[in-house]
């Protein structure tokens, strides 16, 4: 395993670089032929004939003992690199497949391009089925791997951009401090005299300069803190313009004129839901229950509960049967002698 990351240069499917997606990475004919894919003399259509996600992985160094089978493609960083390598013992006929990522075959990534069908040959090749193609084995489609030098580390180092030549030349010669000119930053008084003396040849008075106190610009005005309550924006009044005010205004038996005016036969429910909102029935009952069959059942309730209570208001006022008894016996006719003074 070599201490480096593959990443993909150019975006696709996947935000993350280190996600990298190798579209012709197969190197070794066998693999397409032990996933189902037809397997043909020409490598380019091999090397594409599957494609597999190849994240937070790095690259290998692989020998002539052991087949690479698997590579980074070359969309790809490091370009054309071994990623997976077969290998089997002459003796003892050991099997051992190595691929540097850990997360090739992770459940996140298992289902995603062909990874599972890559798997699959890996198991078929430690069971003895799949055995490596050995002609693309012994010359694989790869390319050298190229180190990069360490920028960072080499630009911390002293004397970086001399060479050793340089160093050994006749005009440097071992003390390298004669190249570094201190003289542009320096503060002394070499050039005090010709100063002194600039002052006698313009005729200039040579006093102590006088100190000039600095004003500053103050662009925000000093705080001071409110000793009175803030004053609140009032509310606006209310948007009478969108209200019916002779609707919100007008009493009940107007209300209940007018939607009998507005209302014929077979605006039935109608009439009855707007007659109950008039009514105040409405507004004993939920919002989804306020059906015409519940406003007729809740007045049709309000009206017995009110008979209920006249009736027992009667039953409890006194009975006066002195008025309303007949007498027994034989009517006197001078008992009804004045009834001629009501006729009229």
């Amino acid at each position: 395993f070599i201490a480096d990351s593959v990443i993909r240069t150019v975006f696709y499917k996947y935000f993350d670089p280190k996600e990298a997606l190798v579209s012709n990475g197969i190197i070794n004919r066998a693999i397409p032929t032990a996933a189902g894919k037809a397997a043909t003399s020409d490598q380019n259509a091999n090397a594409q004939s599957l494609s597999f996600v190849y994240p937070y992985g790095c690259t290998l160094d692989v020998n002539r003992s052991s087949a690479a089978v698997l590579s980074t493609g070359t969309t790809c960083f490091p370009v054309s690199r071994p990623v997976a390598a077969f290998h089997t013992h002459e003796e003892s006929n050991g099997r051992l497949a190595v691929i540097g990522s850990l997360h090739v075959f992770h459940d996140s990534y298992i289902e995603k391009e062909d990874n599972s069908k890559i798997l699959k040959v890996f198991m078929d090749f430690l069971t003895g089925s799949v055995d490596p193609n050995r002609m693309d084995a012994a010359e694989p489609d790869l390319s050298d791997y190229y180190p990069v030098p360490d920028h960072i580390y080499l630009s911390e180092q002293l004397k970086v951009c001399l060479s050793e030549g340089d160093m050994e030349s006749s005009m440097i010669g071992s003390d390298f401090m004669r190249l570094f000119d201190q003289k542009l930053t320096s503060f002394d008084f070499a050039k005090w005299p010709k100063v002194l003396k600039a002052y006698e040849e313009l005729n200039v008075k040579g006093e102590r300069l006088s100190f000039i106190s600095p004003s500053f610009e103050v662009p925000i005005l000093k705080l001071q803190p409110a000793v009175f309550s803030p004053n609140f924006r009032e509310l606006p009044p209310p948007e009478l313009e969108l209200f019916d005010l002779d609707d919100m205004f007008s009493s009940r038996e107007v209300r209940l004129a007018q939607l009998k005016n507005k209302c014929n036969e077979s605006d039935l429910e109608y009439f009855i839901r707007e007659a109950g909102d008039a009514c105040d029935v409405t507004s004993s009952l939920a919002t989804n229950d306020r059906t015409a069959r519940r406003i007729l059942e809740r007045m049709l309730h309000h009206l017995v509960e009110y008979k209920k209570n006249n009736i027992d208001d009667d039953d409890d006022m006194p009975h006066d049967d002195h008025l309303f008894d007949v007498p027994t016996g034989n009517l006197n006719v001078a008992d009804f002698s004045d009834l001629e003074d009501y006729d009229d």
